[in-house]
């Protein structure tokens, strides 16, 4: 059970979305983007370099949901949205 409702999550996620997870993927030419918070669910959507990497599963995993995690709560959980998918968050 999460104990922040989504709108409660919304600026803690953004600044560490901007401030620590956006740096870090702009050194490799990527960037991400925070779409919406649903549910305990953070739904983001990776840009530039980030698009179409082999590794930017293991990064949304074990770089960007672990950091959220250890700042916020250990069950947020985070969910790339693919391009063209923005409208339809209720599908994945």
């Amino acid at each position: 059970m999460m104990p922040f409702s989504d709108e409660d999550l919304q600026l803690p996620v953004s600044s560490i979305i901007e401030k620590k997870v956006a740096p870090m993927l702009a050194q490799d030419g990527g960037a991400i983007s925070l779409l919406s918070i649903k549910n305990g669910k953070i739904y983001v959507q990776l840009q530039g370099a980030c698009v179409g990497c082999s590794s930017s599963g293991s990064t949304l995993k074990y770089v960007v949901e672990k950091e959220l995690q250890a700042a916020i709560h250990p069950d947020l959980v985070i969910v790339n949205v693919p391009q063209g998918m923005e409208n339809r968050l209720e599908e994945l």
